[in-house]
């Protein structure tokens, strides 16, 4: 257990979170959205701090970041909790035990621990992921910036709820993050997740202004967040934001509380990539669906295969220092 980082004490023993946009306000004894931050006698504690619930060793594919070291492997960590409530949450027994099943399990680690294991398997990063790495942040910030110490880099595959001041508060040591961009319609933020859109699409910008390496992942669902005017205009945000963006469209899965909803059809993945390149993106990658051409790099100026994918795994790797060795064109990412 450990005092939290990011909120402040009020009145009454009261404390607000400021470290998601929820901000909740927490009276002494209760707990915030996330089921894991408490408030004990005026004083916010994390109570997931080092209890780590999955430790694996991924490559960095899987997380999506296809332009952030490809081929290499990716050192993923979670502790249980979450801030959203998502009804197809692919990680729900872990990510809502908490709230769901008023839990809290863990094996006792510490960040140094973490490092040492990170520098054993010759990961090149270290992904805060699985679960929400905003509710953990207090371990996750202590981790990577003894990580950065050791060389190893850090990212965050995430919802993107955190606040301006978490993003300031672990800049520079966050280095790179996929998002989850649910959806373009505040109505589907609330009645699926619990959650709002503005504050993403504020992470989304704040993040892009900071420099931090960014790809975007939308799971797209069967008549919630599929049709096609809603993707033209988060297509639309993106590449206004930047057309270097990488947005990765996955196929959904029946799963938790949304199972009477069936996957989503290859073809509407498909028709979502060709909005996303008609708004002007450069790379839009399809998900789910191994060995579909959508999971392949292609130079955005000549059009030539640059990087050879299958499900996960990089077949072929063709740029050379960042370059396409084709028609010479920057292709944006983070390489070596």
């Amino acid at each position: 257990m450990k005092e939290a980082y990011l909120y402040e004490k009020l009145e009454h023993e009261r404390v607000r979170c400021i470290l998601c946009s929820h901000k909740c306000l927490i009276k002494d004894g209760a707990k915030g959205i996330c089921g894991v931050r408490e408030n004990r006698g005026g004083k916010l504690v994390s109570l997931v701090y080092g209890k780590v619930i999955a430790q694996h060793i991924d490559p960095i594919e899987k997380k999506p970041l296809f332009h952030f070291l490809p081929g290499s492997r990716s050192y993923s960590i979670a502790t249980v909790g979450c801030n959203f409530k998502c009804s197809f949450c692919q990680n729900a027994d872990i990510s809502q035990m908490p709230n769901d099943q008023d839990q809290i399990w863990g094996e006792d680690v510490t960040p140094l621990e973490i490092v040492e294991e990170v520098l054993s398997s010759r990961s090149a990063t270290i992904a805060y992921t699985y679960t929400e790495p905003t509710i953990y942040y207090e371990l996750a910030l202590d981790t990577a910036r003894l990580a950065v110490t050791k060389g190893v880099k850090n990212i965050f595959v995430s919802n993107g709820y955190m606040t301006e001041e978490c993003l300031t508060d672990i800049y520079p040591d966050l280095h790179g993050a996929n998002i989850d961009l649910k959806s373009f319609e505040d109505k589907f933020y609330k009645e699926q997740c619990g959650a709002k859109l503005g504050p993403v699409l504020k992470s989304l910008e704040t993040m892009k202004n900071m420099g931090i390496w960014l790809e975007v992942t939308t799971l797209l669902i069967p008549g919630l967040n599929d049709s096609a005017e809603e993707l033209k205009g988060l297509a639309g945000f993106l590449a206004d934001l930047d057309p270097d963006i990488p947005w990765h469209i996955s196929r959904f899965h029946p799963t938790y509380r949304l199972t009477n909803i069936p996957p989503t059809p290859p073809e509407i993945i498909h028709r979502a990539k060709d909005i996303g390149y008609e708004a002007g993106l450069k790379y839009v990658y399809s998900g789910n669906i191994p060995g579909d051409k959508g999971e392949k790099t292609y130079c955005h100026e000549c059009g030539e295969l640059l990087i050879d994918r299958f499900g996960f795994n990089v077949r072929k790797n063709r740029l050379v220092n960042g370059r396409c060795p084709d028609c010479q064109a920057v292709i944006p990412g983070v390489w070596a």
